[in-house]
Order: structure tokens, then sequence, then C-alpha cells
């Protein structure tokens, strides 16, 4: 078998199978947990929870070490970094409640400024007798050579919890996303709710930088939702579609990164998560760009068709090339132009129609029913039988096919 392939089956060995189970489930707990802060619109809310994880862990390892323990001690670390985010969060949630600057520019402030310290710390580290090997630096970007069973322990129960909390609390964060007024009108606590959010998404923060690093971890939160939402307009559908796609790109992105041994894993992770989001952007059925392009060549050939059957109806001449190619390809036309039986007929029930709404439009006042007329629009789809009979009636009846020709 190829490197990829046992990488893919779970057979490059020990560590490689254990950093894919890790990353697989880091990957499904950041997309469903970054769902809601993607749909409440505050993604960037992330970057400055990543961005002030870093303190934390330069802090958490000089205190570890002053107390004579092993300053790399995951836990200790994760505790130190979860503790500098939450400080980040209640500064941003602060300024942007306390100050005229917009969130955006409070999150840009904080952002900076944790970082900016985080790395002065790691910076005194180096010069310290035990930090000169302590590898912090890896927590950037992320490192998996060193990953351990209970590193991935964490990740599972870390992850687990998050997803757990995302799906109980999925309604009230849904109805905070999408209008927080009616939830607010609704008795729904939306600061709470929002503080939720971001607790989540520092969880997921927090439990992911030993893989992927703060500055990456953001990516895994923000494009497989972004992803999902491509593929389903249900709230509830996109979070299990976003942990799906981020499970995914962190099993694809292991595999790779053990199949060639000098390939990071947390870059690869983010850019197969990336290179889901093209294909999504470009193939999804709904929301796609083909599928975009194809409703709109649809929508030119029914412009074209409904001109064409007018244009015959009136007894005028086509110039128009791809007006005459849609009515040869339906057959309502000749090669020479000359309208077929079919055509005629269907050139009639345009002009007919054209004339019921006529009617319609002075019978009904009512311009959110008449206004929606777009000459595309069968009048069948808006007007019952029996009033169209009546429009018909008001105009003399149906025209016959030749009439209407």
């Amino acid at each position: 078998m190829t490197p990829l392939i046992e990488a893919l089956l779970l057979q490059a060995g020990y560590n490689a199978a254990l950093v894919a189970v890790g990353a697989t489930l880091l990957g499904f707990a950041a997309g469903a947990a970054g769902t809601f802060l993607f749909l409440r619109k505050r993604a960037l809310v992330s970057d400055a929870v990543a961005h002030a994880t870093l303190p934390g862990v330069g802090l958490a390892f000089i205190l570890m070490v002053s107390f004579g323990g092993d300053g790399r001690n995951l836990l200790g670390l994760l505790l130190g970094s979860a503790i500098t985010a939450g400080i980040g969060l209640l500064a941003v949630e602060w300024v942007a409640r306390r100050t005229r600057l917009s969130e955006d520019a409070a999150i840009g402030a904080v952002l900076s400024v944790f970082f900016g310290f985080g790395i002065v710390i790691l910076t005194v580290i180096q010069t310290m007798g035990s930090g000169r090997q302590a590898g912090l630096e890896s927590f950037l970007l992320g490192s998996t050579a060193g990953m351990l069973f209970q590193d991935a322990v964490v990740i599972a129960v870390g992850g687990s919890l998050a997803v757990l909390a995302t799906w109980i609390m999925r309604r009230p964060m849904t109805l905070v996303a999408f209008d927080a007024e009616y939830a607010a009108a609704n008795g729904v606590n939306v600061p709470a709710v929002d503080r939720l959010m971001m607790v989540l998404v520092m969880a997921v923060t927090v439990i992911g930088l030993k893989i992927v690093g703060l500055i990456l971890i953001v990516a895994l939160l923000i494009i497989p939702p972004v992803t999902a939402r491509f593929w389903t307009e249900r709230s509830n559908i996109v979070i299990w579609y976003a942990g799906a796609l981020g499970g995914l790109s962190g099993y694809l992105g292991a595999a790779l990164s053990a199949s060639a041994p000098d390939l990071p894993t947390g870059p690869i992770i983010v850019l197969v998560s990336a290179a889901l989001f093209v294909v999504s952007l470009l193939f999804a059925p709904v929301r796609g760009l083909a599928a975009a392009l194809l409703r709109h060549r649809r929508f030119q050939r029914r412009v074209h068709r409904r001109q064409g059957l007018l244009a015959l109806s009136r007894s005028e001449p086509i110039h128009d090339e791809l007006t005459l190619r849609v009515l040869r390809a339906e057959a309502l036309i000749r090669a020479d132009g000359v309208a077929t039986e079919t055509g005629r007929a269907q050139a009639a029930k345009i002009a007919r129609d054209e004339r019921r709404w006529d009617v319609a439009r002075e019978i009904h006042q009512d311009t959110g029913l008449t206004g929606r007329y777009d000459g595309l629009t069968p009048i069948e789809q808006v007007f019952a039988p029996d009033e169209i009979a009546e429009f018909d009636r008001r105009i003399g009846g149906p025209r016959s096919v030749a009439e209407g020709v």
C-alpha cells in the first residue's frame, strides 16, 4: 500500500493514528462550535480568542517551572491559555459595550495587545535556563510530533462537551444568531447566549492549540461552517454538516501529513478545509457558482422564449439569434423561421395571458398580488381557475389559435 492509503487506514504507525483521530475529533468540535459564531456574524471574535491564549501559555509555563514542576505539562498550559482567553473575551465585551468603539475595533485592539504580550513572554522564557527547550513556539502553528494518548483524551472529552453544549443550546443560539431583538422579546437572555457562544469557541480554541496552533485554529472554527452553509438552508443541519466537514478536514489533513513527513499537520488541515470550501463554492447544488450559472442560463432561455413567442403572436420578425435557437430547440419554429402548430398555440397562450394580466390589474388593486407578474410566472400559479375564467369573460373569451397569431 502507498503511504497515503496506510495513513487513511490508520496503519501508518501509532502516533500517526493518534494524530488522525485527535484531528478528526477536533475538526468536528470546531466546525460545530463555530457554526453559531459564523451565523451571528462575529467570526472575527474567534481570532481575538485564539491570540489571547498565547500569554496564558507563557505565564503558565513560568508559573509551573517556578514551583519546580514540568513547564510543558499540557493541562497546565491549556488552563493558562483558557484563563487569558477568557480575559480577552471580557475585554472585547467591555470595550464594545462601554465605549464608542465598534466590536471589530475592540477585537483588533485586544488581538494585537494580547498577541504582542504573548510574544514578549515567549522571548523572556527563551532566556530562562529551563526555557530554551520549552518548545512553546509550537503553540503558534501547532505540533503533533509529540502528541500523547492523554492529549487525544483531552481533545476528545473537551470536544465532546463543546458539541453537546452546542446541541443542547441550539434553539436559543439560533434565535440570537438570526434575530437578537426577537429572541430578547421571547425572553431569551441575549448577552448570556452570546457569552456561551464565546465560551464554546474558547474551549475549542484551547484544546486545538496542540494540533493546529492558535493562528490556524481560527480557520478550523470558521471555514467548515461557511462551507456547510453552501449545502443546506436549515440551521440545525448546518451544525452537523459543519462538524462533518471539519472532521473530514482533520482526518484527511492528518493523513496527508503522515504520508509526507516534511508536511506540517496544522497547515495541511487548514488547506484541506479550504479545498473543501472551494469545491462547495463551485459545485454546491443550490448555492454554488455552477448552480447559479445554470439558473441564470435557464432564466435567459425563458426570457428569450417569451419574447420570441410574443413576436410570433404579433407577426413581428425575430432577429435575435439566441431567441431563434431557443424556439428551434423547442420545435416552436421551423428552420426557415415559420411558426409550427405548437409554436402558434404557445404564442396565442402568451398573448392571451398578457391580456388576462391587464384585466387582473383592473380588478385587483392589491399590488402584492398583481405585482408578482414578471412576465415569466404562469398566471395559473397566481389566480384560481374561476378567476381566470372571469378574466376571459371580460376580454371576450379565449382567442383562437389563428387569432392569436
